[in-house]
């Protein structure tokens, strides 16, 4: 394990999200349609999501954020370039030729809930290699990446720094032996509590937690409303959650990492950095969109609110 995994190393280094980015069309709807049915939508939007929501969260809680995966030369691909741009994130590959970006049709219910139907292009795409992390880098990988042989072969390839993988919901269709190889380099472990039992084939969020911390140094599995549990050296930590009103899920778990990611290359320990994590992730469910995260500074006032409301409840419960 890194000593940024761990929390000790203090300088910052760069966030690297070997990922894709997409397209998001979202649509919400009173509840999904039946087999063959239809609903009308309430509302339409287009965002640029993907991985965006991640490098978004991170840029915000105050990372230098490098995207290495692949975008495209027609209108999606220019963007998500602006998109990118005005986070402040770095593109370190050109645009695929003759390709454009994918794009994700999001369906959010009447519950706040999100499914997805993806349908990919240059992102996917391999160009240039990827060149080797520093030391203090942290670069993301998510499962999607792992999905495609060419881009798993490419995102494995590369050496140094530490890595953050998020399986995400596909994981169950991630070949065996490249999961293997990845687990054998991941350093921090995030997933939500479905993917870890998908992972692990156990129901409870805690055991399955404690079963992954046995094949990585750290794993966090994120359990919605009720925050995240953190698993490291075969012991198991809850994180609590914020309680808010979830208007859209839909990039919660993005929040989450970006988030987690930023603040362990702050050099925070594991712990710290998923409560500011869950924070994150749940002002992120009370807004519209995929890339929701909150600024540092908004996450520093929630927490100095929590933190004075709960002095001055134990100061009246000593009265």
């Amino acid at each position: 394990m890194s000593e940024r995994a761990s929390g000790s190393r203090a300088q910052q280094g760069r966030f690297v999200h070997t990922g894709q980015v997409v397209v998001d069309l979202v649509l919400r709807v009173p509840a999904l349609p039946p087999a063959g049915g239809d609903v009308l939508a309430s509302s339409t939007h287009e965002y640029v999501g993907g991985g965006f929501n991640v490098m978004a969260a991170a840029a915000r809680a105050g990372a230098q954020v490098v995207y290495a995966g692949g975008h495209g030369v027609g209108r999606r691909g220019d963007l998500v370039r602006a998109a990118l741009a005005a986070e402040g994130v770095a593109v370190a590959a050109a645009p695929t030729p003759d390709a454009d970006t994918g794009v994700c049709v999001v369906l959010v219910d009447g519950t706040g809930e999100r499914t997805f139907v993806t349908g990919t292009g240059a992102e996917t795409a391999v160009a240039a290699p990827l060149r080797d992390l520093a030391a203090d880098d942290l670069g993301y990988v998510s499962g999607y990446s792992l999905l495609v042989p060419d881009k798993a072969e490419q995102v494995l390839a590369v050496r140094g720094g530490t890595l953050l993988v998020d399986p995400g919901p596909l994981v169950a269709d991630i070949d065996a032996g490249i999961w293997a190889r990845t687990l054998a380099r991941t350093a921090v472990l995030s997933c939500n509590a479905r993917e870890a039992a998908l992972l692990t084939g156990i129901a409870d969020t805690a055991d399955a937690a404690r079963s992954l911390a046995r094949q990585v140094p750290v794993a966090v599995v994120r359990r919605g409303a009720a925050g995240c549990v953190v698993a490291r050296n075969d012991e198991v930590t809850p994180v609590a959650g914020m309680a808010v009103t979830a208007v859209d899920t839909n990039g919660a778990g993005d929040a989450h990492c970006g988030v987690l990611g930023a603040e362990l290359l702050r050099g925070a320990d594991v712990l710290d950095a998923a409560r500011r994590a869950n924070v994150a992730a749940a002002v992120a469910v009370t807004r519209h969109g995929p890339a929701t995260a909150p600024t540092r500074a908004e996450v520093d006032e929630l927490l100095n609110d929590v933190t004075h409301r709960t002095a001055t409840s134990h100061r009246l419960g000593g009265v």
